[in-house]
């Protein structure tokens, strides 16, 4: 017997009935929770306002990031959540590049942290190494090789293509679990028993995740404005394919990273390197620039990002935060092509001190939001650390047996 028949039948009634979940939102959180769901046997829908989705979850790096956790529950959690990931990937053909990552030090105090965190690194459990340019250099063709000091090499990232995954996973959950999506379905209430939808229609449910994103704030403005929710724009570009074929190799990352990333806050040197930053270049904390690179499956290399925070958001793009990017970005990489052919940004909701934000605002209705910047990262191993929780406390026990759809009257 398969691991998913032992699922089905463990959760099957003497009516042969499966307890239902309705998730609210089909970005990487909704995705996430739907396979953990379907594959403990639960029946799910998933509900998207548009025909697909089109929030952050789209609009990012596609990196999958566990050298930015910090260490201790939430590493694991990062790591728990690569290895679904990869899963993922096998199971479905998508695309997923287990390329780890380079962070490179061109400054005095840049090498100054790497050289902490690489030596704090084992008794942490992070899996990375301080290296020397020519090692860097072999490693990574964009890499600029002028005033290279040494990189920090950490095998664990791994590289997605968010377009991709966000527009063809939830039809492989459809046909492999028989997930039943529901686009251009927006939700209008939200009970213990279950949602209604905009034209009407009333979907039961034993349980509801609300997964939506920013639209957390429109479904619940109450506990939205209590928990000290912000909006945060990111600004990030996208060349076209790179000529003949040329490959990043690891995603890239500099010494600005240092300021974002909350793993690095253990090391003594950051607060030089911020005040360094700051003196010389406070435009980049203005905006929350650090820069990065990631490459798709198409050869397509992902640039970015920034940072504003609260009333600084607005629909405009500063052509000024670009051009600051791009300026930090030349001092650290080479690219055969820097023309940039898409821009865009995105916007998430960022909640202080959480990576994950969790609340119960009815009973059987859970809200879980990626309130940290890290949903590509950390949301397949959260939701499989939920569901191990939810399906053992209440999965046996499911009221609306036959979860049926009520049409509108």
């Amino acid at each position: 017997m398969t691991a998913l028949n032992h699922a089905l039948n463990h959760h099957q009634d003497s009516s042969g009935a499966r307890p239902r979940v309705a998730i609210v939102g089909a970005g990487i959180v909704g995705i996430a929770h739907a396979w953990a769901a379907a594959r403990r046997g639960w029946e799910v829908v998933l509900l998207e306002r548009n025909r697909q989705a089109q929030g952050a979850s789209i609009r990012n790096f596609g990196m999958v990031w566990p050298i930015g956790q910090e260490h201790g529950e939430l590493y694991r959690t990062a790591l728990e959540s690569r290895g679904l990931w990869l899963e993922l990937a096998r199971e479905t053909g998508l695309w997923a590049r287990p390329c780890g990552s380079l962070h490179l030090a061109y400054r005095d105090d840049e090498l100054a942290v790497f050289d902490e965190f690489a030596q704090m690194a084992p008794a942490f459990d992070y899996d990375c190494r301080l290296i020397p340019p020519q090692e860097a250099l072999k490693m990574s063709a964009a890499a600029k090789p002028d005033g290279l000091l040494a990189a920090l090499w950490s095998p664990t990232e791994v590289c997605v293509d968010p377009r991709e995954i966000i527009s063809k996973t939830p039809a492989w959950l459809e046909k492999r679990f028989g997930v039943e999506l529901r686009y251009d379905t927006a939700v209008e209430k939200i009970d213990s028993h279950g949602v209604t939808t905009g034209d009407g229609s009333r979907i039961l449910a034993d349980k509801v995740v609300v997964a939506a994103g920013t639209d957390f704030r429109y479904l619940y403005p109450e506990q939205f404005v209590d928990a000290g929710f912000r909006q945060c724009k990111l600004q990030m570009m996208r060349t076209p394919v790179q000529p003949h074929g040329w490959t990043l190799g690891p995603m890239l990352a500099g010494g600005l990273t240092l300021r974002h990333y909350e793993a690095f806050a253990q090391c003594p040197s950051l607060s030089a390197l911020k005040a360094r930053v700051a003196a010389e270049a406070p435009e980049l904390d203005k905006y929350g620039i650090h820069v990065m690179a990631s490459q798709n499956g198409l050869g397509e290399v992902v640039l970015g990002d920034s940072h504003e925070y609260g009333d600084d958001v607005t629909p405009f793009d500063k052509r000024e935060i670009e051009e600051l990017m791009l300026r930090e970005l030349r001092k650290m990489i080479d690219l055969p092509d820097w023309t940039i052919q898409e821009r865009w940004h995105g916007i998430y909701p960022k909640a202080p001190g959480l990576i994950q934000f969790e609340c119960q605002p009815d009973p059987n209705v859970e809200v879980v939001i990626a309130s940290g910047g890290c949903g590509m990262t950390m949301s397949f191993g959260y939701a499989n650390r939920l569901w191990n929780r939810w399906d053992t406390t209440e999965g046996r026990v499911h009221a609306a047996a036959n979860g049926r759809v009520e049409s509108p009257a």
